[in-house]
């Protein structure tokens, strides 16, 4: 049966090649695949298949806290011929989709990966400009907008944020004093973080403290490790996205994310689309999650 389906599947092939060399067929087909009518439809027919996944996403368990790794603004740019700074833009932009598509899911903690280290360290001074003015505007914007205090969104930043311009840091004051009468949602925002440098500063603290007296040796364990990371206020992920194709963690949230499940998706952060999302969230309620087992 199996060749049979074969057989006839090159000859139905064949046929439709056949015909296309037609110009009788060939011109009416390829108008009617470029037109308005067509894309139209098209666009129509995603967005039924995008609303009928989200209503059965949300028959399922969603996850509490979703992190994403924001990867590819650069690429997404090489491959649409545009200036690095203008990937960066689309990204800024595209954040404010996800913002929204995760508020209208309901999902109370969401964390994501904007600035590491590692970028400080490598990155050109003057792309460094470029996104810190990025930040600035995308706080400024987060902090003024309707929906973000009509939906009690407090906003947080993380990190080592003294090594940031205190121009960024100025904006992440304005963002969280704003917002810091908010408790239904919290969007969380890591610049200048590093999930092994979190790491040493949550344990100089206990060593601190151990010095100090308060802190008896046999007291420390991984809850006092836990209650002085930069998240402390925050559950663990229960899902991290990263986008781009690439399959690894980056130092990110390294100690909150040892039972968090993990998605990657080839996608660039700028063309991450909202059926991406839900299938991120599709793959997650699928999976039987385990602690330790």
């Amino acid at each position: 049966m199996g060749r049979m389906r074969k057989s006839l599947g090159r000859r139905v092939d064949d046929l439709a090649k056949w015909f296309l060399r037609f110009k009788l067929v060939s011109v009416p087909a390829r108008l009617i695949a470029n037109s308005s009518y067509a894309w139209s439809f098209i666009s129509r027919t995603d967005r039924i298949r995008t609303n009928r996944l989200r209503d059965r996403l949300k028959q399922g368990e969603l996850p509490e806290h979703i992190s994403i790794i924001m990867d590819g603004n650069r690429r997404f740019a090489w491959n649409s011929n545009i200036g690095r700074d203008l990937g960066h833009h689309h990204g800024k932009e595209k954040l404010k989709d996800v913002m929204n598509w995760i508020l209208d899911l309901e999902i109370p903690y969401f964390t994501v990966y904007a600035l590491s280290t590692e970028n400080m360290r490598e990155r050109p001074e003057d792309e460094l400009e470029s996104l810190y003015d990025l930040y600035i505007s995308g706080l400024d914007e987060i902090a003024a907008d309707p929906r973000i205090h009509s939906r009690g969104v407090k906003v947080q930043a993380v990190g080592r944020l003294e090594s940031l311009p205190s121009k960024v840091r100025d904006a992440i004051d304005r963002a969280e004093s704003q917002t810091a009468g908010h408790s239904n949602f919290l969007f969380t925002v890591c610049l200048a973080y590093g999930g092994r440098e979190e790491i040493v500063d949550a344990v100089r603290e206990v060593a601190t403290d151990h010095a100090k007296g308060e802190l008896a040796l046999e007291s420390i364990d991984s809850a006092q490790i836990s209650a002085r990371m930069y998240t402390a206020n925050l559950p663990d992920p229960d899902l991290v996205i990263r986008t781009s194709g690439e399959e690894r963690i980056s130092n990110f949230l390294l100690w909150q994310i040892a039972y968090s499940e993990l998605h990657f998706t080839d996608v660039h952060w700028p063309s991450f689309s909202k059926n991406d999302l839900y299938e991120a969230l599709e793959s997650y309620q699928s999976r039987r999650r385990r602690y330790g087992e």
